[in-house]
């Protein structure tokens, strides 16, 4: 039996590689509007891949920030749900070592079992192959609509969010590599 929280809201991506960074200042931004509790676990996962494997075995509902190739219009949102997730969480592998969200989900499903919801709201990038680069205009607009469609999806999934107090910032990032300082402070 899954004991995690019931929902897991992971951000994924490389905020390095321009529009690749998408899941990532999502879960940034959604950080700052909500905040951890018993219900709900909000992770910066970055480029973390095999070390989130745990976490995501044992969560109920898995709620994944992404940029994806669907073969959209670039900066153009979807919102994939079920059995569909896998084929859309490709994310940009930096090394062959690295692990895609492809495989860590099934691991995860092989080792717990399938979560009883999963969803993925992802972005069509528009640029992936500026390294040091930050979020494109086009897809920066669409962090704060990715961010109401998964506040949308985690009540549809009955899950109780609770409302960060004070400070605006989500503790997700350190200082230097928080969106706004970060963009501000790039050549």
């Amino acid at each position: 039996m899954r004991s995690g929280p019931e929902a897991y809201v992971l951000g994924v991506g490389n905020i390095l590689w321009a529009d690749e960074g998408f899941g990532v200042r999502c879960a940034e931004m959604f950080g700052e509007k909500w905040r951890s509790s018993d219900d709900v676990e909000i992770v910066d996962g970055g480029t973390q891949g095999l070390s989130l494997v745990n976490d995501l075995a044992d969560a109920k509902r898995i709620l994944i920030f992404d940029a994806v190739d669907a073969g959209l219009a670039p900066a153009e949102l979807v919102t994939v749900r079920g059995a569909d997730v896998p084929k859309f969480a490709v994310g940009k592998k930096v090394s062959l070592h690295q692990t895609s969200m492809m495989e860590l989900l099934a691991l995860a499903e092989f080792m717990g079992g399938p979560p009883l919801e999963i969803a993925l709201i992802g972005c069509q990038p528009v640029e992936l192959e500026d390294y040091g680069g930050g979020l494109r205009d086009a897809v920066a607009a669409q962090v704060g609509p990715a961010v109401a469609a998964a506040e949308a999806e985690l009540s549809r999934w009955g899950v109780s969010l609770q409302q960060r107090r004070g400070a605006n910032a989500s503790g997700l990032m350190p200082g230097a590599v928080e969106w706004r300082p970060y963009e501000a402070e790039r050549p």
